[in-house]
C-alpha cells in the first residue's frame, strides 16, 4: 500500500482552502519553509502529522524551533528537506537520499538528477509575479517514489 505525502512551501502566512483540499488525504505533510505564521503548521497538523523546516522569512521567535534541514524517513526511503536548494551542503546521492525537498524559488519543479528526485512544490501562499500557486504530492511504496505537482485553481 502506497504512503501519501503532501508537500507545501512558501505559504508566507497564507494557507489557502485550495491547498488544504489538495493536501487532504495525506498521511504526512512536509513544509519546505517560509511558513510565515505558526497557525499554518497548526492547521496542517489537523490534516496529518507535519514536518517543517525554517525558511528565510521565518525569523520570529516561534520559528526558532524549526530546523534548517531535516531528514524524514518514509517507508524505506529518506527524504532531505531544506528551504533554499542553493544552500545544500551534502551530496544527496552519496547520503542515500531518495529525494531533496526544497522551496524558496516559488517555482514548482520536479526532476531526477543522478537517481535523486529534486522537488520544489512551488508557492502555496501569496502569488508572486505570474508564477503558479501549487503544492505537490508524493506516493511512496517501499523503495519507489512518484510525484505530482498540483496547480491550485483559485
Amino acid at each position: 500500500m502506497a504512503f501519501s505525502v503532501g508537500v507545501i512551501s512558501d505559504t508566507h502566512g497564507l494557507l489557502r482552502p485550495e491547498a488544504v483540499a489538495a493536501l487532504s488525504g495525506s498521511e504526512l505533510i512536509l513544509h519546505a519553509g517560509d511558513v510565515g505564521d505558526p497557525e499554518i503548521l497548526k492547521s496542517l497538523r489537523q490534516i496529518a502529522p507535519t514536518v517543517a523546516v525554517r525558511g528565510n522569512v521565518d525569523t520570529a521567535a516561534w520559528a526558532r524551533v524549526l530546523p534548517m534541514t531535516e531528514v524524514v524517513e518514509v517507508e524505506k526511503l529518506h527524504l532531505y528537506m531544506l528551504h533554499d536548494l542553493s544552500t545544500i551542503d551534502v551530496d544527496p546521492k552519496a547520503a542515500g537520499f531518495a529525494a531533496v525537498i526544497s522551496g524558496h524559488t516559488h517555482r514548482p519543479i520536479a526532476e531526477m538528477r543522478g537517481g535523486v528526485l529534486y522537488l520544489n512544490p512551488g508557492s502555496a501562499g501569496p502569488r508572486r509575479f505570474s508564477l503558479p500557486i501549487a503544492v505537490a504530492r508524493l506516493r511512496i511504496d517501499g523503495t519507489t517514489i512518484s510525484h505530482e505537482i498540483v496547480e491550485l485553481r483559485l
